[in-house]
């Protein structure tokens, strides 16, 4: 079985990969029986020369492997025939803008595999890049207050190495006794919260964060029951009641908003929940958060202040509550909003390192195993020209006939 790590050819341009030098050779340790072909590149935060290193094939010819691993879309013309591809090919949801792309892949009697597809028997996702999300997210949430309010001047995560650097840099200033909402409770949420001890912040419980008032800086972590709650007031515990019956619940979410300065969003939003906030709600006398680190970024969604995502290179952008529209992040009356949505983007070193670990884990595996624990069979998307029967819900996008 031939693998070839493949060229990044989106723009902009994405300088993660799913395997490291080091981890492929580890891969490869583990597999001898496999050969790992490497795609030459010159945007990949690994050059060619380490991986030349490690002993693999670093070439322009990839046609003679029969799996490409990549981490965005591939272009249409880039696709070679008859191969399996894994990358993320955001089509699951069907996506208007990458309806050509699925229509080539079957087109093209590729199988295609996508990183979001790859899950355990009871659907839960095996790899991600949502942990470095949640690093980086956090980060730049600092970061936007310290501009918003000339307090300090952290350089772009982008500038940085690695989250050992992001870290060093929060060290450097003293923060107010401000208060910290992060929402989540997810590897997205992880993420942040990593970066939240790091800064040795204290976490304090719902009921103090809500209730009192601090001499130094918080943060309390909350999940879907804390702030939202059920419309016929029965108290539950249970978190798959509110999965299972979302409308019949509404948000809780003011009681956070009164007492919150910085908040981060962490969280998953599913069809159907109650929107955290809403334009009204923001202006409200109660409502006191003045920076949102939108790492979820669901645009004109749950986090009303989100109205677009920005970019790696212009993250910040300025909500006014009274004309729910977007200004300068730095007037009074703005809430500064991050809403970054490629965040991982920013530190392709570290979640390059973090993904391979767990495409090593999980995925390589079940090439050698017959597949015995399901992993292929459940994330593959098209085969032999056609959509498998796991995602023929796609088959009236892959026409042009879904609403979406």
């Amino acid at each position: 079985m031939k693998f070839a790590i493949i060229k990044e050819r989106k723009n902009p341009p994405d300088r993660r990969v799913v395997f490291s030098p080091t981890k492929l050779a580890e891969a490869k340790g583990q597999y001898p029986m496999a050969d790992f072909i490497v795609e030459t590149s010159e945007v990949r935060v690994f050059e060619d020369e380490a991986y030349l290193k490690e002993g693999f094939d670093v070439t322009h010819n990839i046609s003679g492997c029969d799996v490409m691993i990549g981490v965005k879309e591939v272009p249409i013309e880039a696709l070679i025939p008859n191969k399996k591809y894994f990358f993320f090919s955001h089509t699951i949801k069907k996506q208007p803008y990458n309806r050509k792309l699925l229509q080539a892949i079957l087109d093209k009697n590729i199988e295609l595999y996508d990183h979001e597809t790859i899950t355990d028997e009871n659907g839960n996702r095996l790899i991600g890049f949502g942990k470095y999300a949640g690093i980086v997210g956090a980060y730049n949430g600092f970061r936007a207050w310290g501009l918003k309010y000339n307090s300090w001047q952290l350089p772009k995560a982008s500038a940085l190495p690695n989250q050992e650097a992001l870290i060093n840099e929060l060290k450097n200033f003293e923060l107010p006794h401000i208060k910290i909402l992060l929402t989540g409770s997810g590897k997205v949420s992880n993420g942040a919260q990593e970066m939240l001890d790091a800064m040795r912040i204290k976490q304090v419980l719902v009921e103090d964060y809500l209730s009192l008032n601090f001499e130094e800086p918080v943060y309390c972590k909350i999940d879907v029951l804390d702030y939202n709650k059920r419309k016929d007031g029965k108290r539950v515990h249970d978190v798959h009641d509110f999965f299972n019956n979302p409308k019949d619940y509404e948000s809780d979410f003011m009681r956070f908003a009164k007492v919150t300065d910085l908040y981060i969003a962490g969280h998953f939003y599913g069809d159907g929940a109650p929107y955290l906030y809403t334009r009204e709600d923001v202006t409200s006398a109660n409502f006191n958060i003045k920076v949102v680190a939108d790492i979820s970024c669901d645009v004109n969604g749950p986090v009303a202040t989100t109205l677009r995502a920005s970019t790696i290179a212009d993250p910040i952008y300025g909500y006014n509550p009274e004309t729910a529209s977007e200004t300068n992040f730095k007037n009074d009356e703005a809430i500064a909003v991050m809403a970054v949505d490629n965040l991982p983007c920013e530190l392709p070193q570290d979640a390059s390192e973090g993904f391979g670990d767990m495409f090593l884990k999980h995925v390589i595996p079940a090439f050698f195993n017959d597949d015995k624990e399901g992993i292929l069979k459940r994330a593959k998307i098209t085969e032999n020209g056609r959509l498998t029967p796991r995602f023929s819900y796609l088959q009236d996008y892959v026409k042009g006939e879904a609403q979406v």
